[in-house]
């Protein structure tokens, strides 16, 4: 007996390869540094750890010194310091170590999972810069950025025969690695053309003085 030939969808047969431009796409980030030699970067797509609290955890190392990041998430992994969350603070509890963050309301919290995943990302974007031959001391991180990813999709059962949603929030990081600037230290009471500057007012004070002047 012979059985007919499977066809094709149309959507295979007409599906056209991947374009140039759509693969120069693939890895873009959000943040390009200004010396791209003097840099690193590292990202993750689709990552199954909450959005809200990678992005807490981002936010909370953007700065930072990369040494310096990866003490405070080891920390954070073993509950010896807090991730300040100041954006998605919903039935987030308070604790004392939310003054050694300066947290606001003393609203903090250890994610583990998102704190794992992107410290393995730190590493990442380290090993990446010494690939390069980049002195890793003398690194900071320039940018951290968590962004939601598409949902993913199951369904929970309940009562009386009804089915739910039963959603996860994953997410989309990315970390950039670059050179720590040294600051520079401003004259005292000078500008740039060695004039002293004048102290600033309020709006009240300026109001003070006019009326001031006017009397006068």
């Amino acid at each position: 007996e012979r059985r007919p030939a499977c066809r094709r969808s149309s959507r295979e047969r007409t599906a056209p390869p991947s374009s140039p431009a759509a693969q120069s796409k693939m890895g873009k980030y959000s943040h390009e540094p200004d010396v791209a030699q003097e840099s690193s970067k590292a990202c993750g797509s689709s990552l199954r750890c909450h959005f809200k609290h990678c992005r807490e955890v981002a936010h909370a190392i953007k700065g930072m010194k990369l040494d310096k990041a990866k003490s405070y998430l080891e920390d954070v992994l073993a509950y010896k310091q807090a991730i300040p969350f100041t954006k998605f603070t919903g039935g987030v509890g308070r604790h004392p170590q939310g003054k050694l963050v300066k947290a606001p309301g003393d609203k903090v919290r250890w994610p583990q999972k998102a704190t794992r995943i992107i410290l393995d990302l730190v590493k990442n974007a380290e090993a990446n810069a010494e690939m390069k031959g980049l002195d890793a001391d003398a690194l900071c991180i320039k940018h951290a950025q968590a962004n939601r990813a598409q949902k993913q999709r199951r369904r929970t059962y309940r009562a009386h025969g009804r089915i739910n949603p039963y959603m996860s929030s994953p997410a989309h990081i990315e970390i950039v690695l670059c050179k720590c600037e040294e600051p520079v230290k401003r004259g005292r009471g000078d500008d740039d053309d060695g004039a002293r500057t004048l102290p600033k007012l309020t709006r009240k004070r300026q109001a003070q003085l006019r009326i001031k002047a006017g009397s006068a």
